[in-house]
């Protein structure tokens, strides 16, 4: 039964989201604030963390950085704020997902999921012993490479860092060059088909993907977007 620990100063959503949680077979751990969050995640380490980014005595973004000097226990931020800078800060600590309050109890059950897939595959690959990358999870469309199972990005050689939505839209819409995807399309590609998210959710996305392949190449330009249709990866 792999345990989650959940981290947040809002009681409801710690109650709320420990039931949701349960009822899929999880085992979960609740803290009230950061500093006792850290306690706890550092005398029984949990198989992932979801943490709220602003809470008394220690925020999330303190609390990942004191577990980043000891462990790569996955982690999902929730926030209240939609801030891009928050986020670029937490993925480069090495925040694995942002979900922004107030969400969806489906949606994050499925994000938990697709992220203990992720540390379970990275895993196994680690006790086989091999560097090599598995040809059948690595999807490679000129200057791009994907490799699902470590959940890597590489633009011209220079590493990307998704979440694990944007992964998931960007590998859509890589798999085949050219053919246009509506957003229905990558919303089915990133969320259960039990979540609704709203088209602007998708384009969102797709900004921000936009924004970390220019940090690595301020040139790039193949994600396009049909007007009115949706967006295509350029052949």
């Amino acid at each position: 039964m792999p345990k989650i620990a959940l981290v947040d100063d809002d009681r409801n959503i710690l109650t709320s989201v420990a039931m949701t949680l349960e009822a899929e077979g999880y085992s979960v751990a609740t803290y009230t604030d950061g500093a006792s969050g850290l306690d706890g995640l550092t005398s029984d380490l949990p198989d992932l963390a979801i943490l709220d980014i602003k809470m008394p005595r220690m925020d999330g973004m303190e609390l990942l950085r004191r577990l980043r000097q000891k462990s790569d226990l996955p982690v999902i931020f929730l926030t209240s704020r939609d801030d891009e800078i928050d986020e670029l800060f937490g993925l480069k600590m090495g925040a694995d997902d942002f979900i922004t309050k107030p969400f969806s109890q489906r949606l994050l059950v499925e994000r938990v999921k697709a992220i203990l897939r992720r540390s379970n595959a990275r895993e196994a690959v680690a006790s086989n012993g091999s560097d090599q990358p598995d040809a059948k999870t690595v999807l490679e469309r000129g200057s791009l490479v994907m490799d699902q199972e470590r959940h890597t990005c590489t633009w011209n050689g220079g590493r990307v860092t998704l979440t694990v939505t944007e992964f998931l839209i960007l590998f859509a819409l890589a798999q085949r060059p050219g053919v246009v995807k509506s957003r229905n399309a990558l919303m089915d590609a990133a969320y259960d088909d039990q979540v609704y998210v709203d088209d602007r959710t998708i384009d969102s996305h797709i900004k921000r993907l936009r924004k970390k392949f220019k940090v690595v190449d301020d040139s790039f330009d193949m994600i396009e977007t049909l007007y009115g249709v949706g967006y295509r990866f350029r052949e």
